[in-house]
């Protein structure tokens, strides 16, 4: 049986937590735990984790891998964007470490019906919370054409984002689109021969496009960075694995913000701005995965990992 998830950049995340035995530490993509299972070894033997995640599936894989640790474990089904809501409910006022490792998991890719992967027949969801009420199916089939351009244009960075929105519309007009496969044909159909590129799969960046939308995922990630910042102690490091321009580009402006640089006009005897650093860089550059670890892992190869310590 395959784990529900593999963990990108599993000992340089971990380790740029710095984790502590007593401390206590959030994982707000939870997936399989493989990330939690390392936090809960390196903070022995009392450290805490509190996970987080809108999957339920992820949840229940979850508790099974996560059971030589069930004391120093909670578990809660919800978006990390709620972090703050999150850890006052468990009377818990500041943490020492927060790691989120955005996207879509292995096992949300791998199994068929929950509609994320255009390479199985499955009804369009792409819902990592399924009691959300707006799934890619609602999007695809009720979105005028303007705003299904809008999306794939600035979600998916698709440059042929107005074609293939149009040719969403007009095979609708005869009947509701369906399946994964169904509109992965209507994309490649609307699109050039080989315009994607030779890596790319035509319906890649609209299928992206369509689950950042449904999930609201920039919009949850950037609430998570302003509020989870001010939730660390001096010292607590906030790591966030990104996948895509979108996302890297998210993190990485609020974590120059956290640095509180001075942005007023140069030759002023005394700063007006106000600005004062929340956070420093662990790393200037981001890290991304080794060689090996690409090749036994081929989906980790975008992954990069930026950290910041709270001042």
């Amino acid at each position: 049986m395959h784990a529900y998830h593999q963990p990108v950049l599993l000992q340089e995340a971990v380790a740029s937590l710095g984790c502590r035995t007593g401390g206590i530490y959030v994982d707000g993509t939870l997936g399989g735990a493989g990330h939690a299972f390392e936090i809960l070894e390196r903070s022995s033997p009392d450290g805490l984790l509190i996970g987080i995640d809108a999957d339920a599936d992820a949840l229940q894989a979850a508790v099974k891998r996560l059971l030589p640790f069930h004391a120093r474990v909670r578990l809660v089904r919800g978006n990390f964007a709620a972090i703050g809501d999150i850890l006052l409910n468990l009377n818990i006022d500041r943490v020492d470490g927060i790691l989120l490792d955005l996207g879509v998991s292995s096992h949300q890719l791998d199994v068929a019906e929950r509609g994320f992967s255009f390479s199985q027949e499955a009804l369009l969801d792409m819902r990592m919370d399924t009691r959300r009420p707006i799934s890619a199916h609602t999007l695809v089939n009720t979105c005028p054409d303007s705003t299904l351009e809008k999306i794939i244009r600035e979600y998916g960075e698709e440059p042929r984002a107005r074609r293939i929105a149009r040719a969403i519309v007009e095979a609708r007009r005869g009947k509701p689109i369906v399946s994964t496969t169904e509109l992965a044909a209507i994309i490649t159909a609307a699109l050039p021969r080989g315009a994607a590129g030779r890596r790319l799969h035509p319906a890649t960046r609209t299928f992206q496009a369509l689950r950042i939308a449904v999930n609201e995922e920039l919009s949850n990630l950037d609430s998570a960075l302003r509020a989870g910042i001010d939730l660390l102690n001096a010292g607590g490091r906030f790591s966030v694995i990104s996948y895509h321009s979108l996302e890297d580009r998210l993190v990485k402006t609020a974590f120059r913000d956290f640095e509180g640089l001075c942005s007023c006009p140069p030759g002023l005897p005394v700063c007006q701005c106000g600005r004062r650093p929340k956070a420093r860089p662990v790393y200037r550059r981001p890290v991304t995965p080794s060689p090996a670890e690409i090749a036994a892992n081929p989906r980790s190869r975008s992954a990069k990992l930026r950290t910041a310590e709270r001042i």
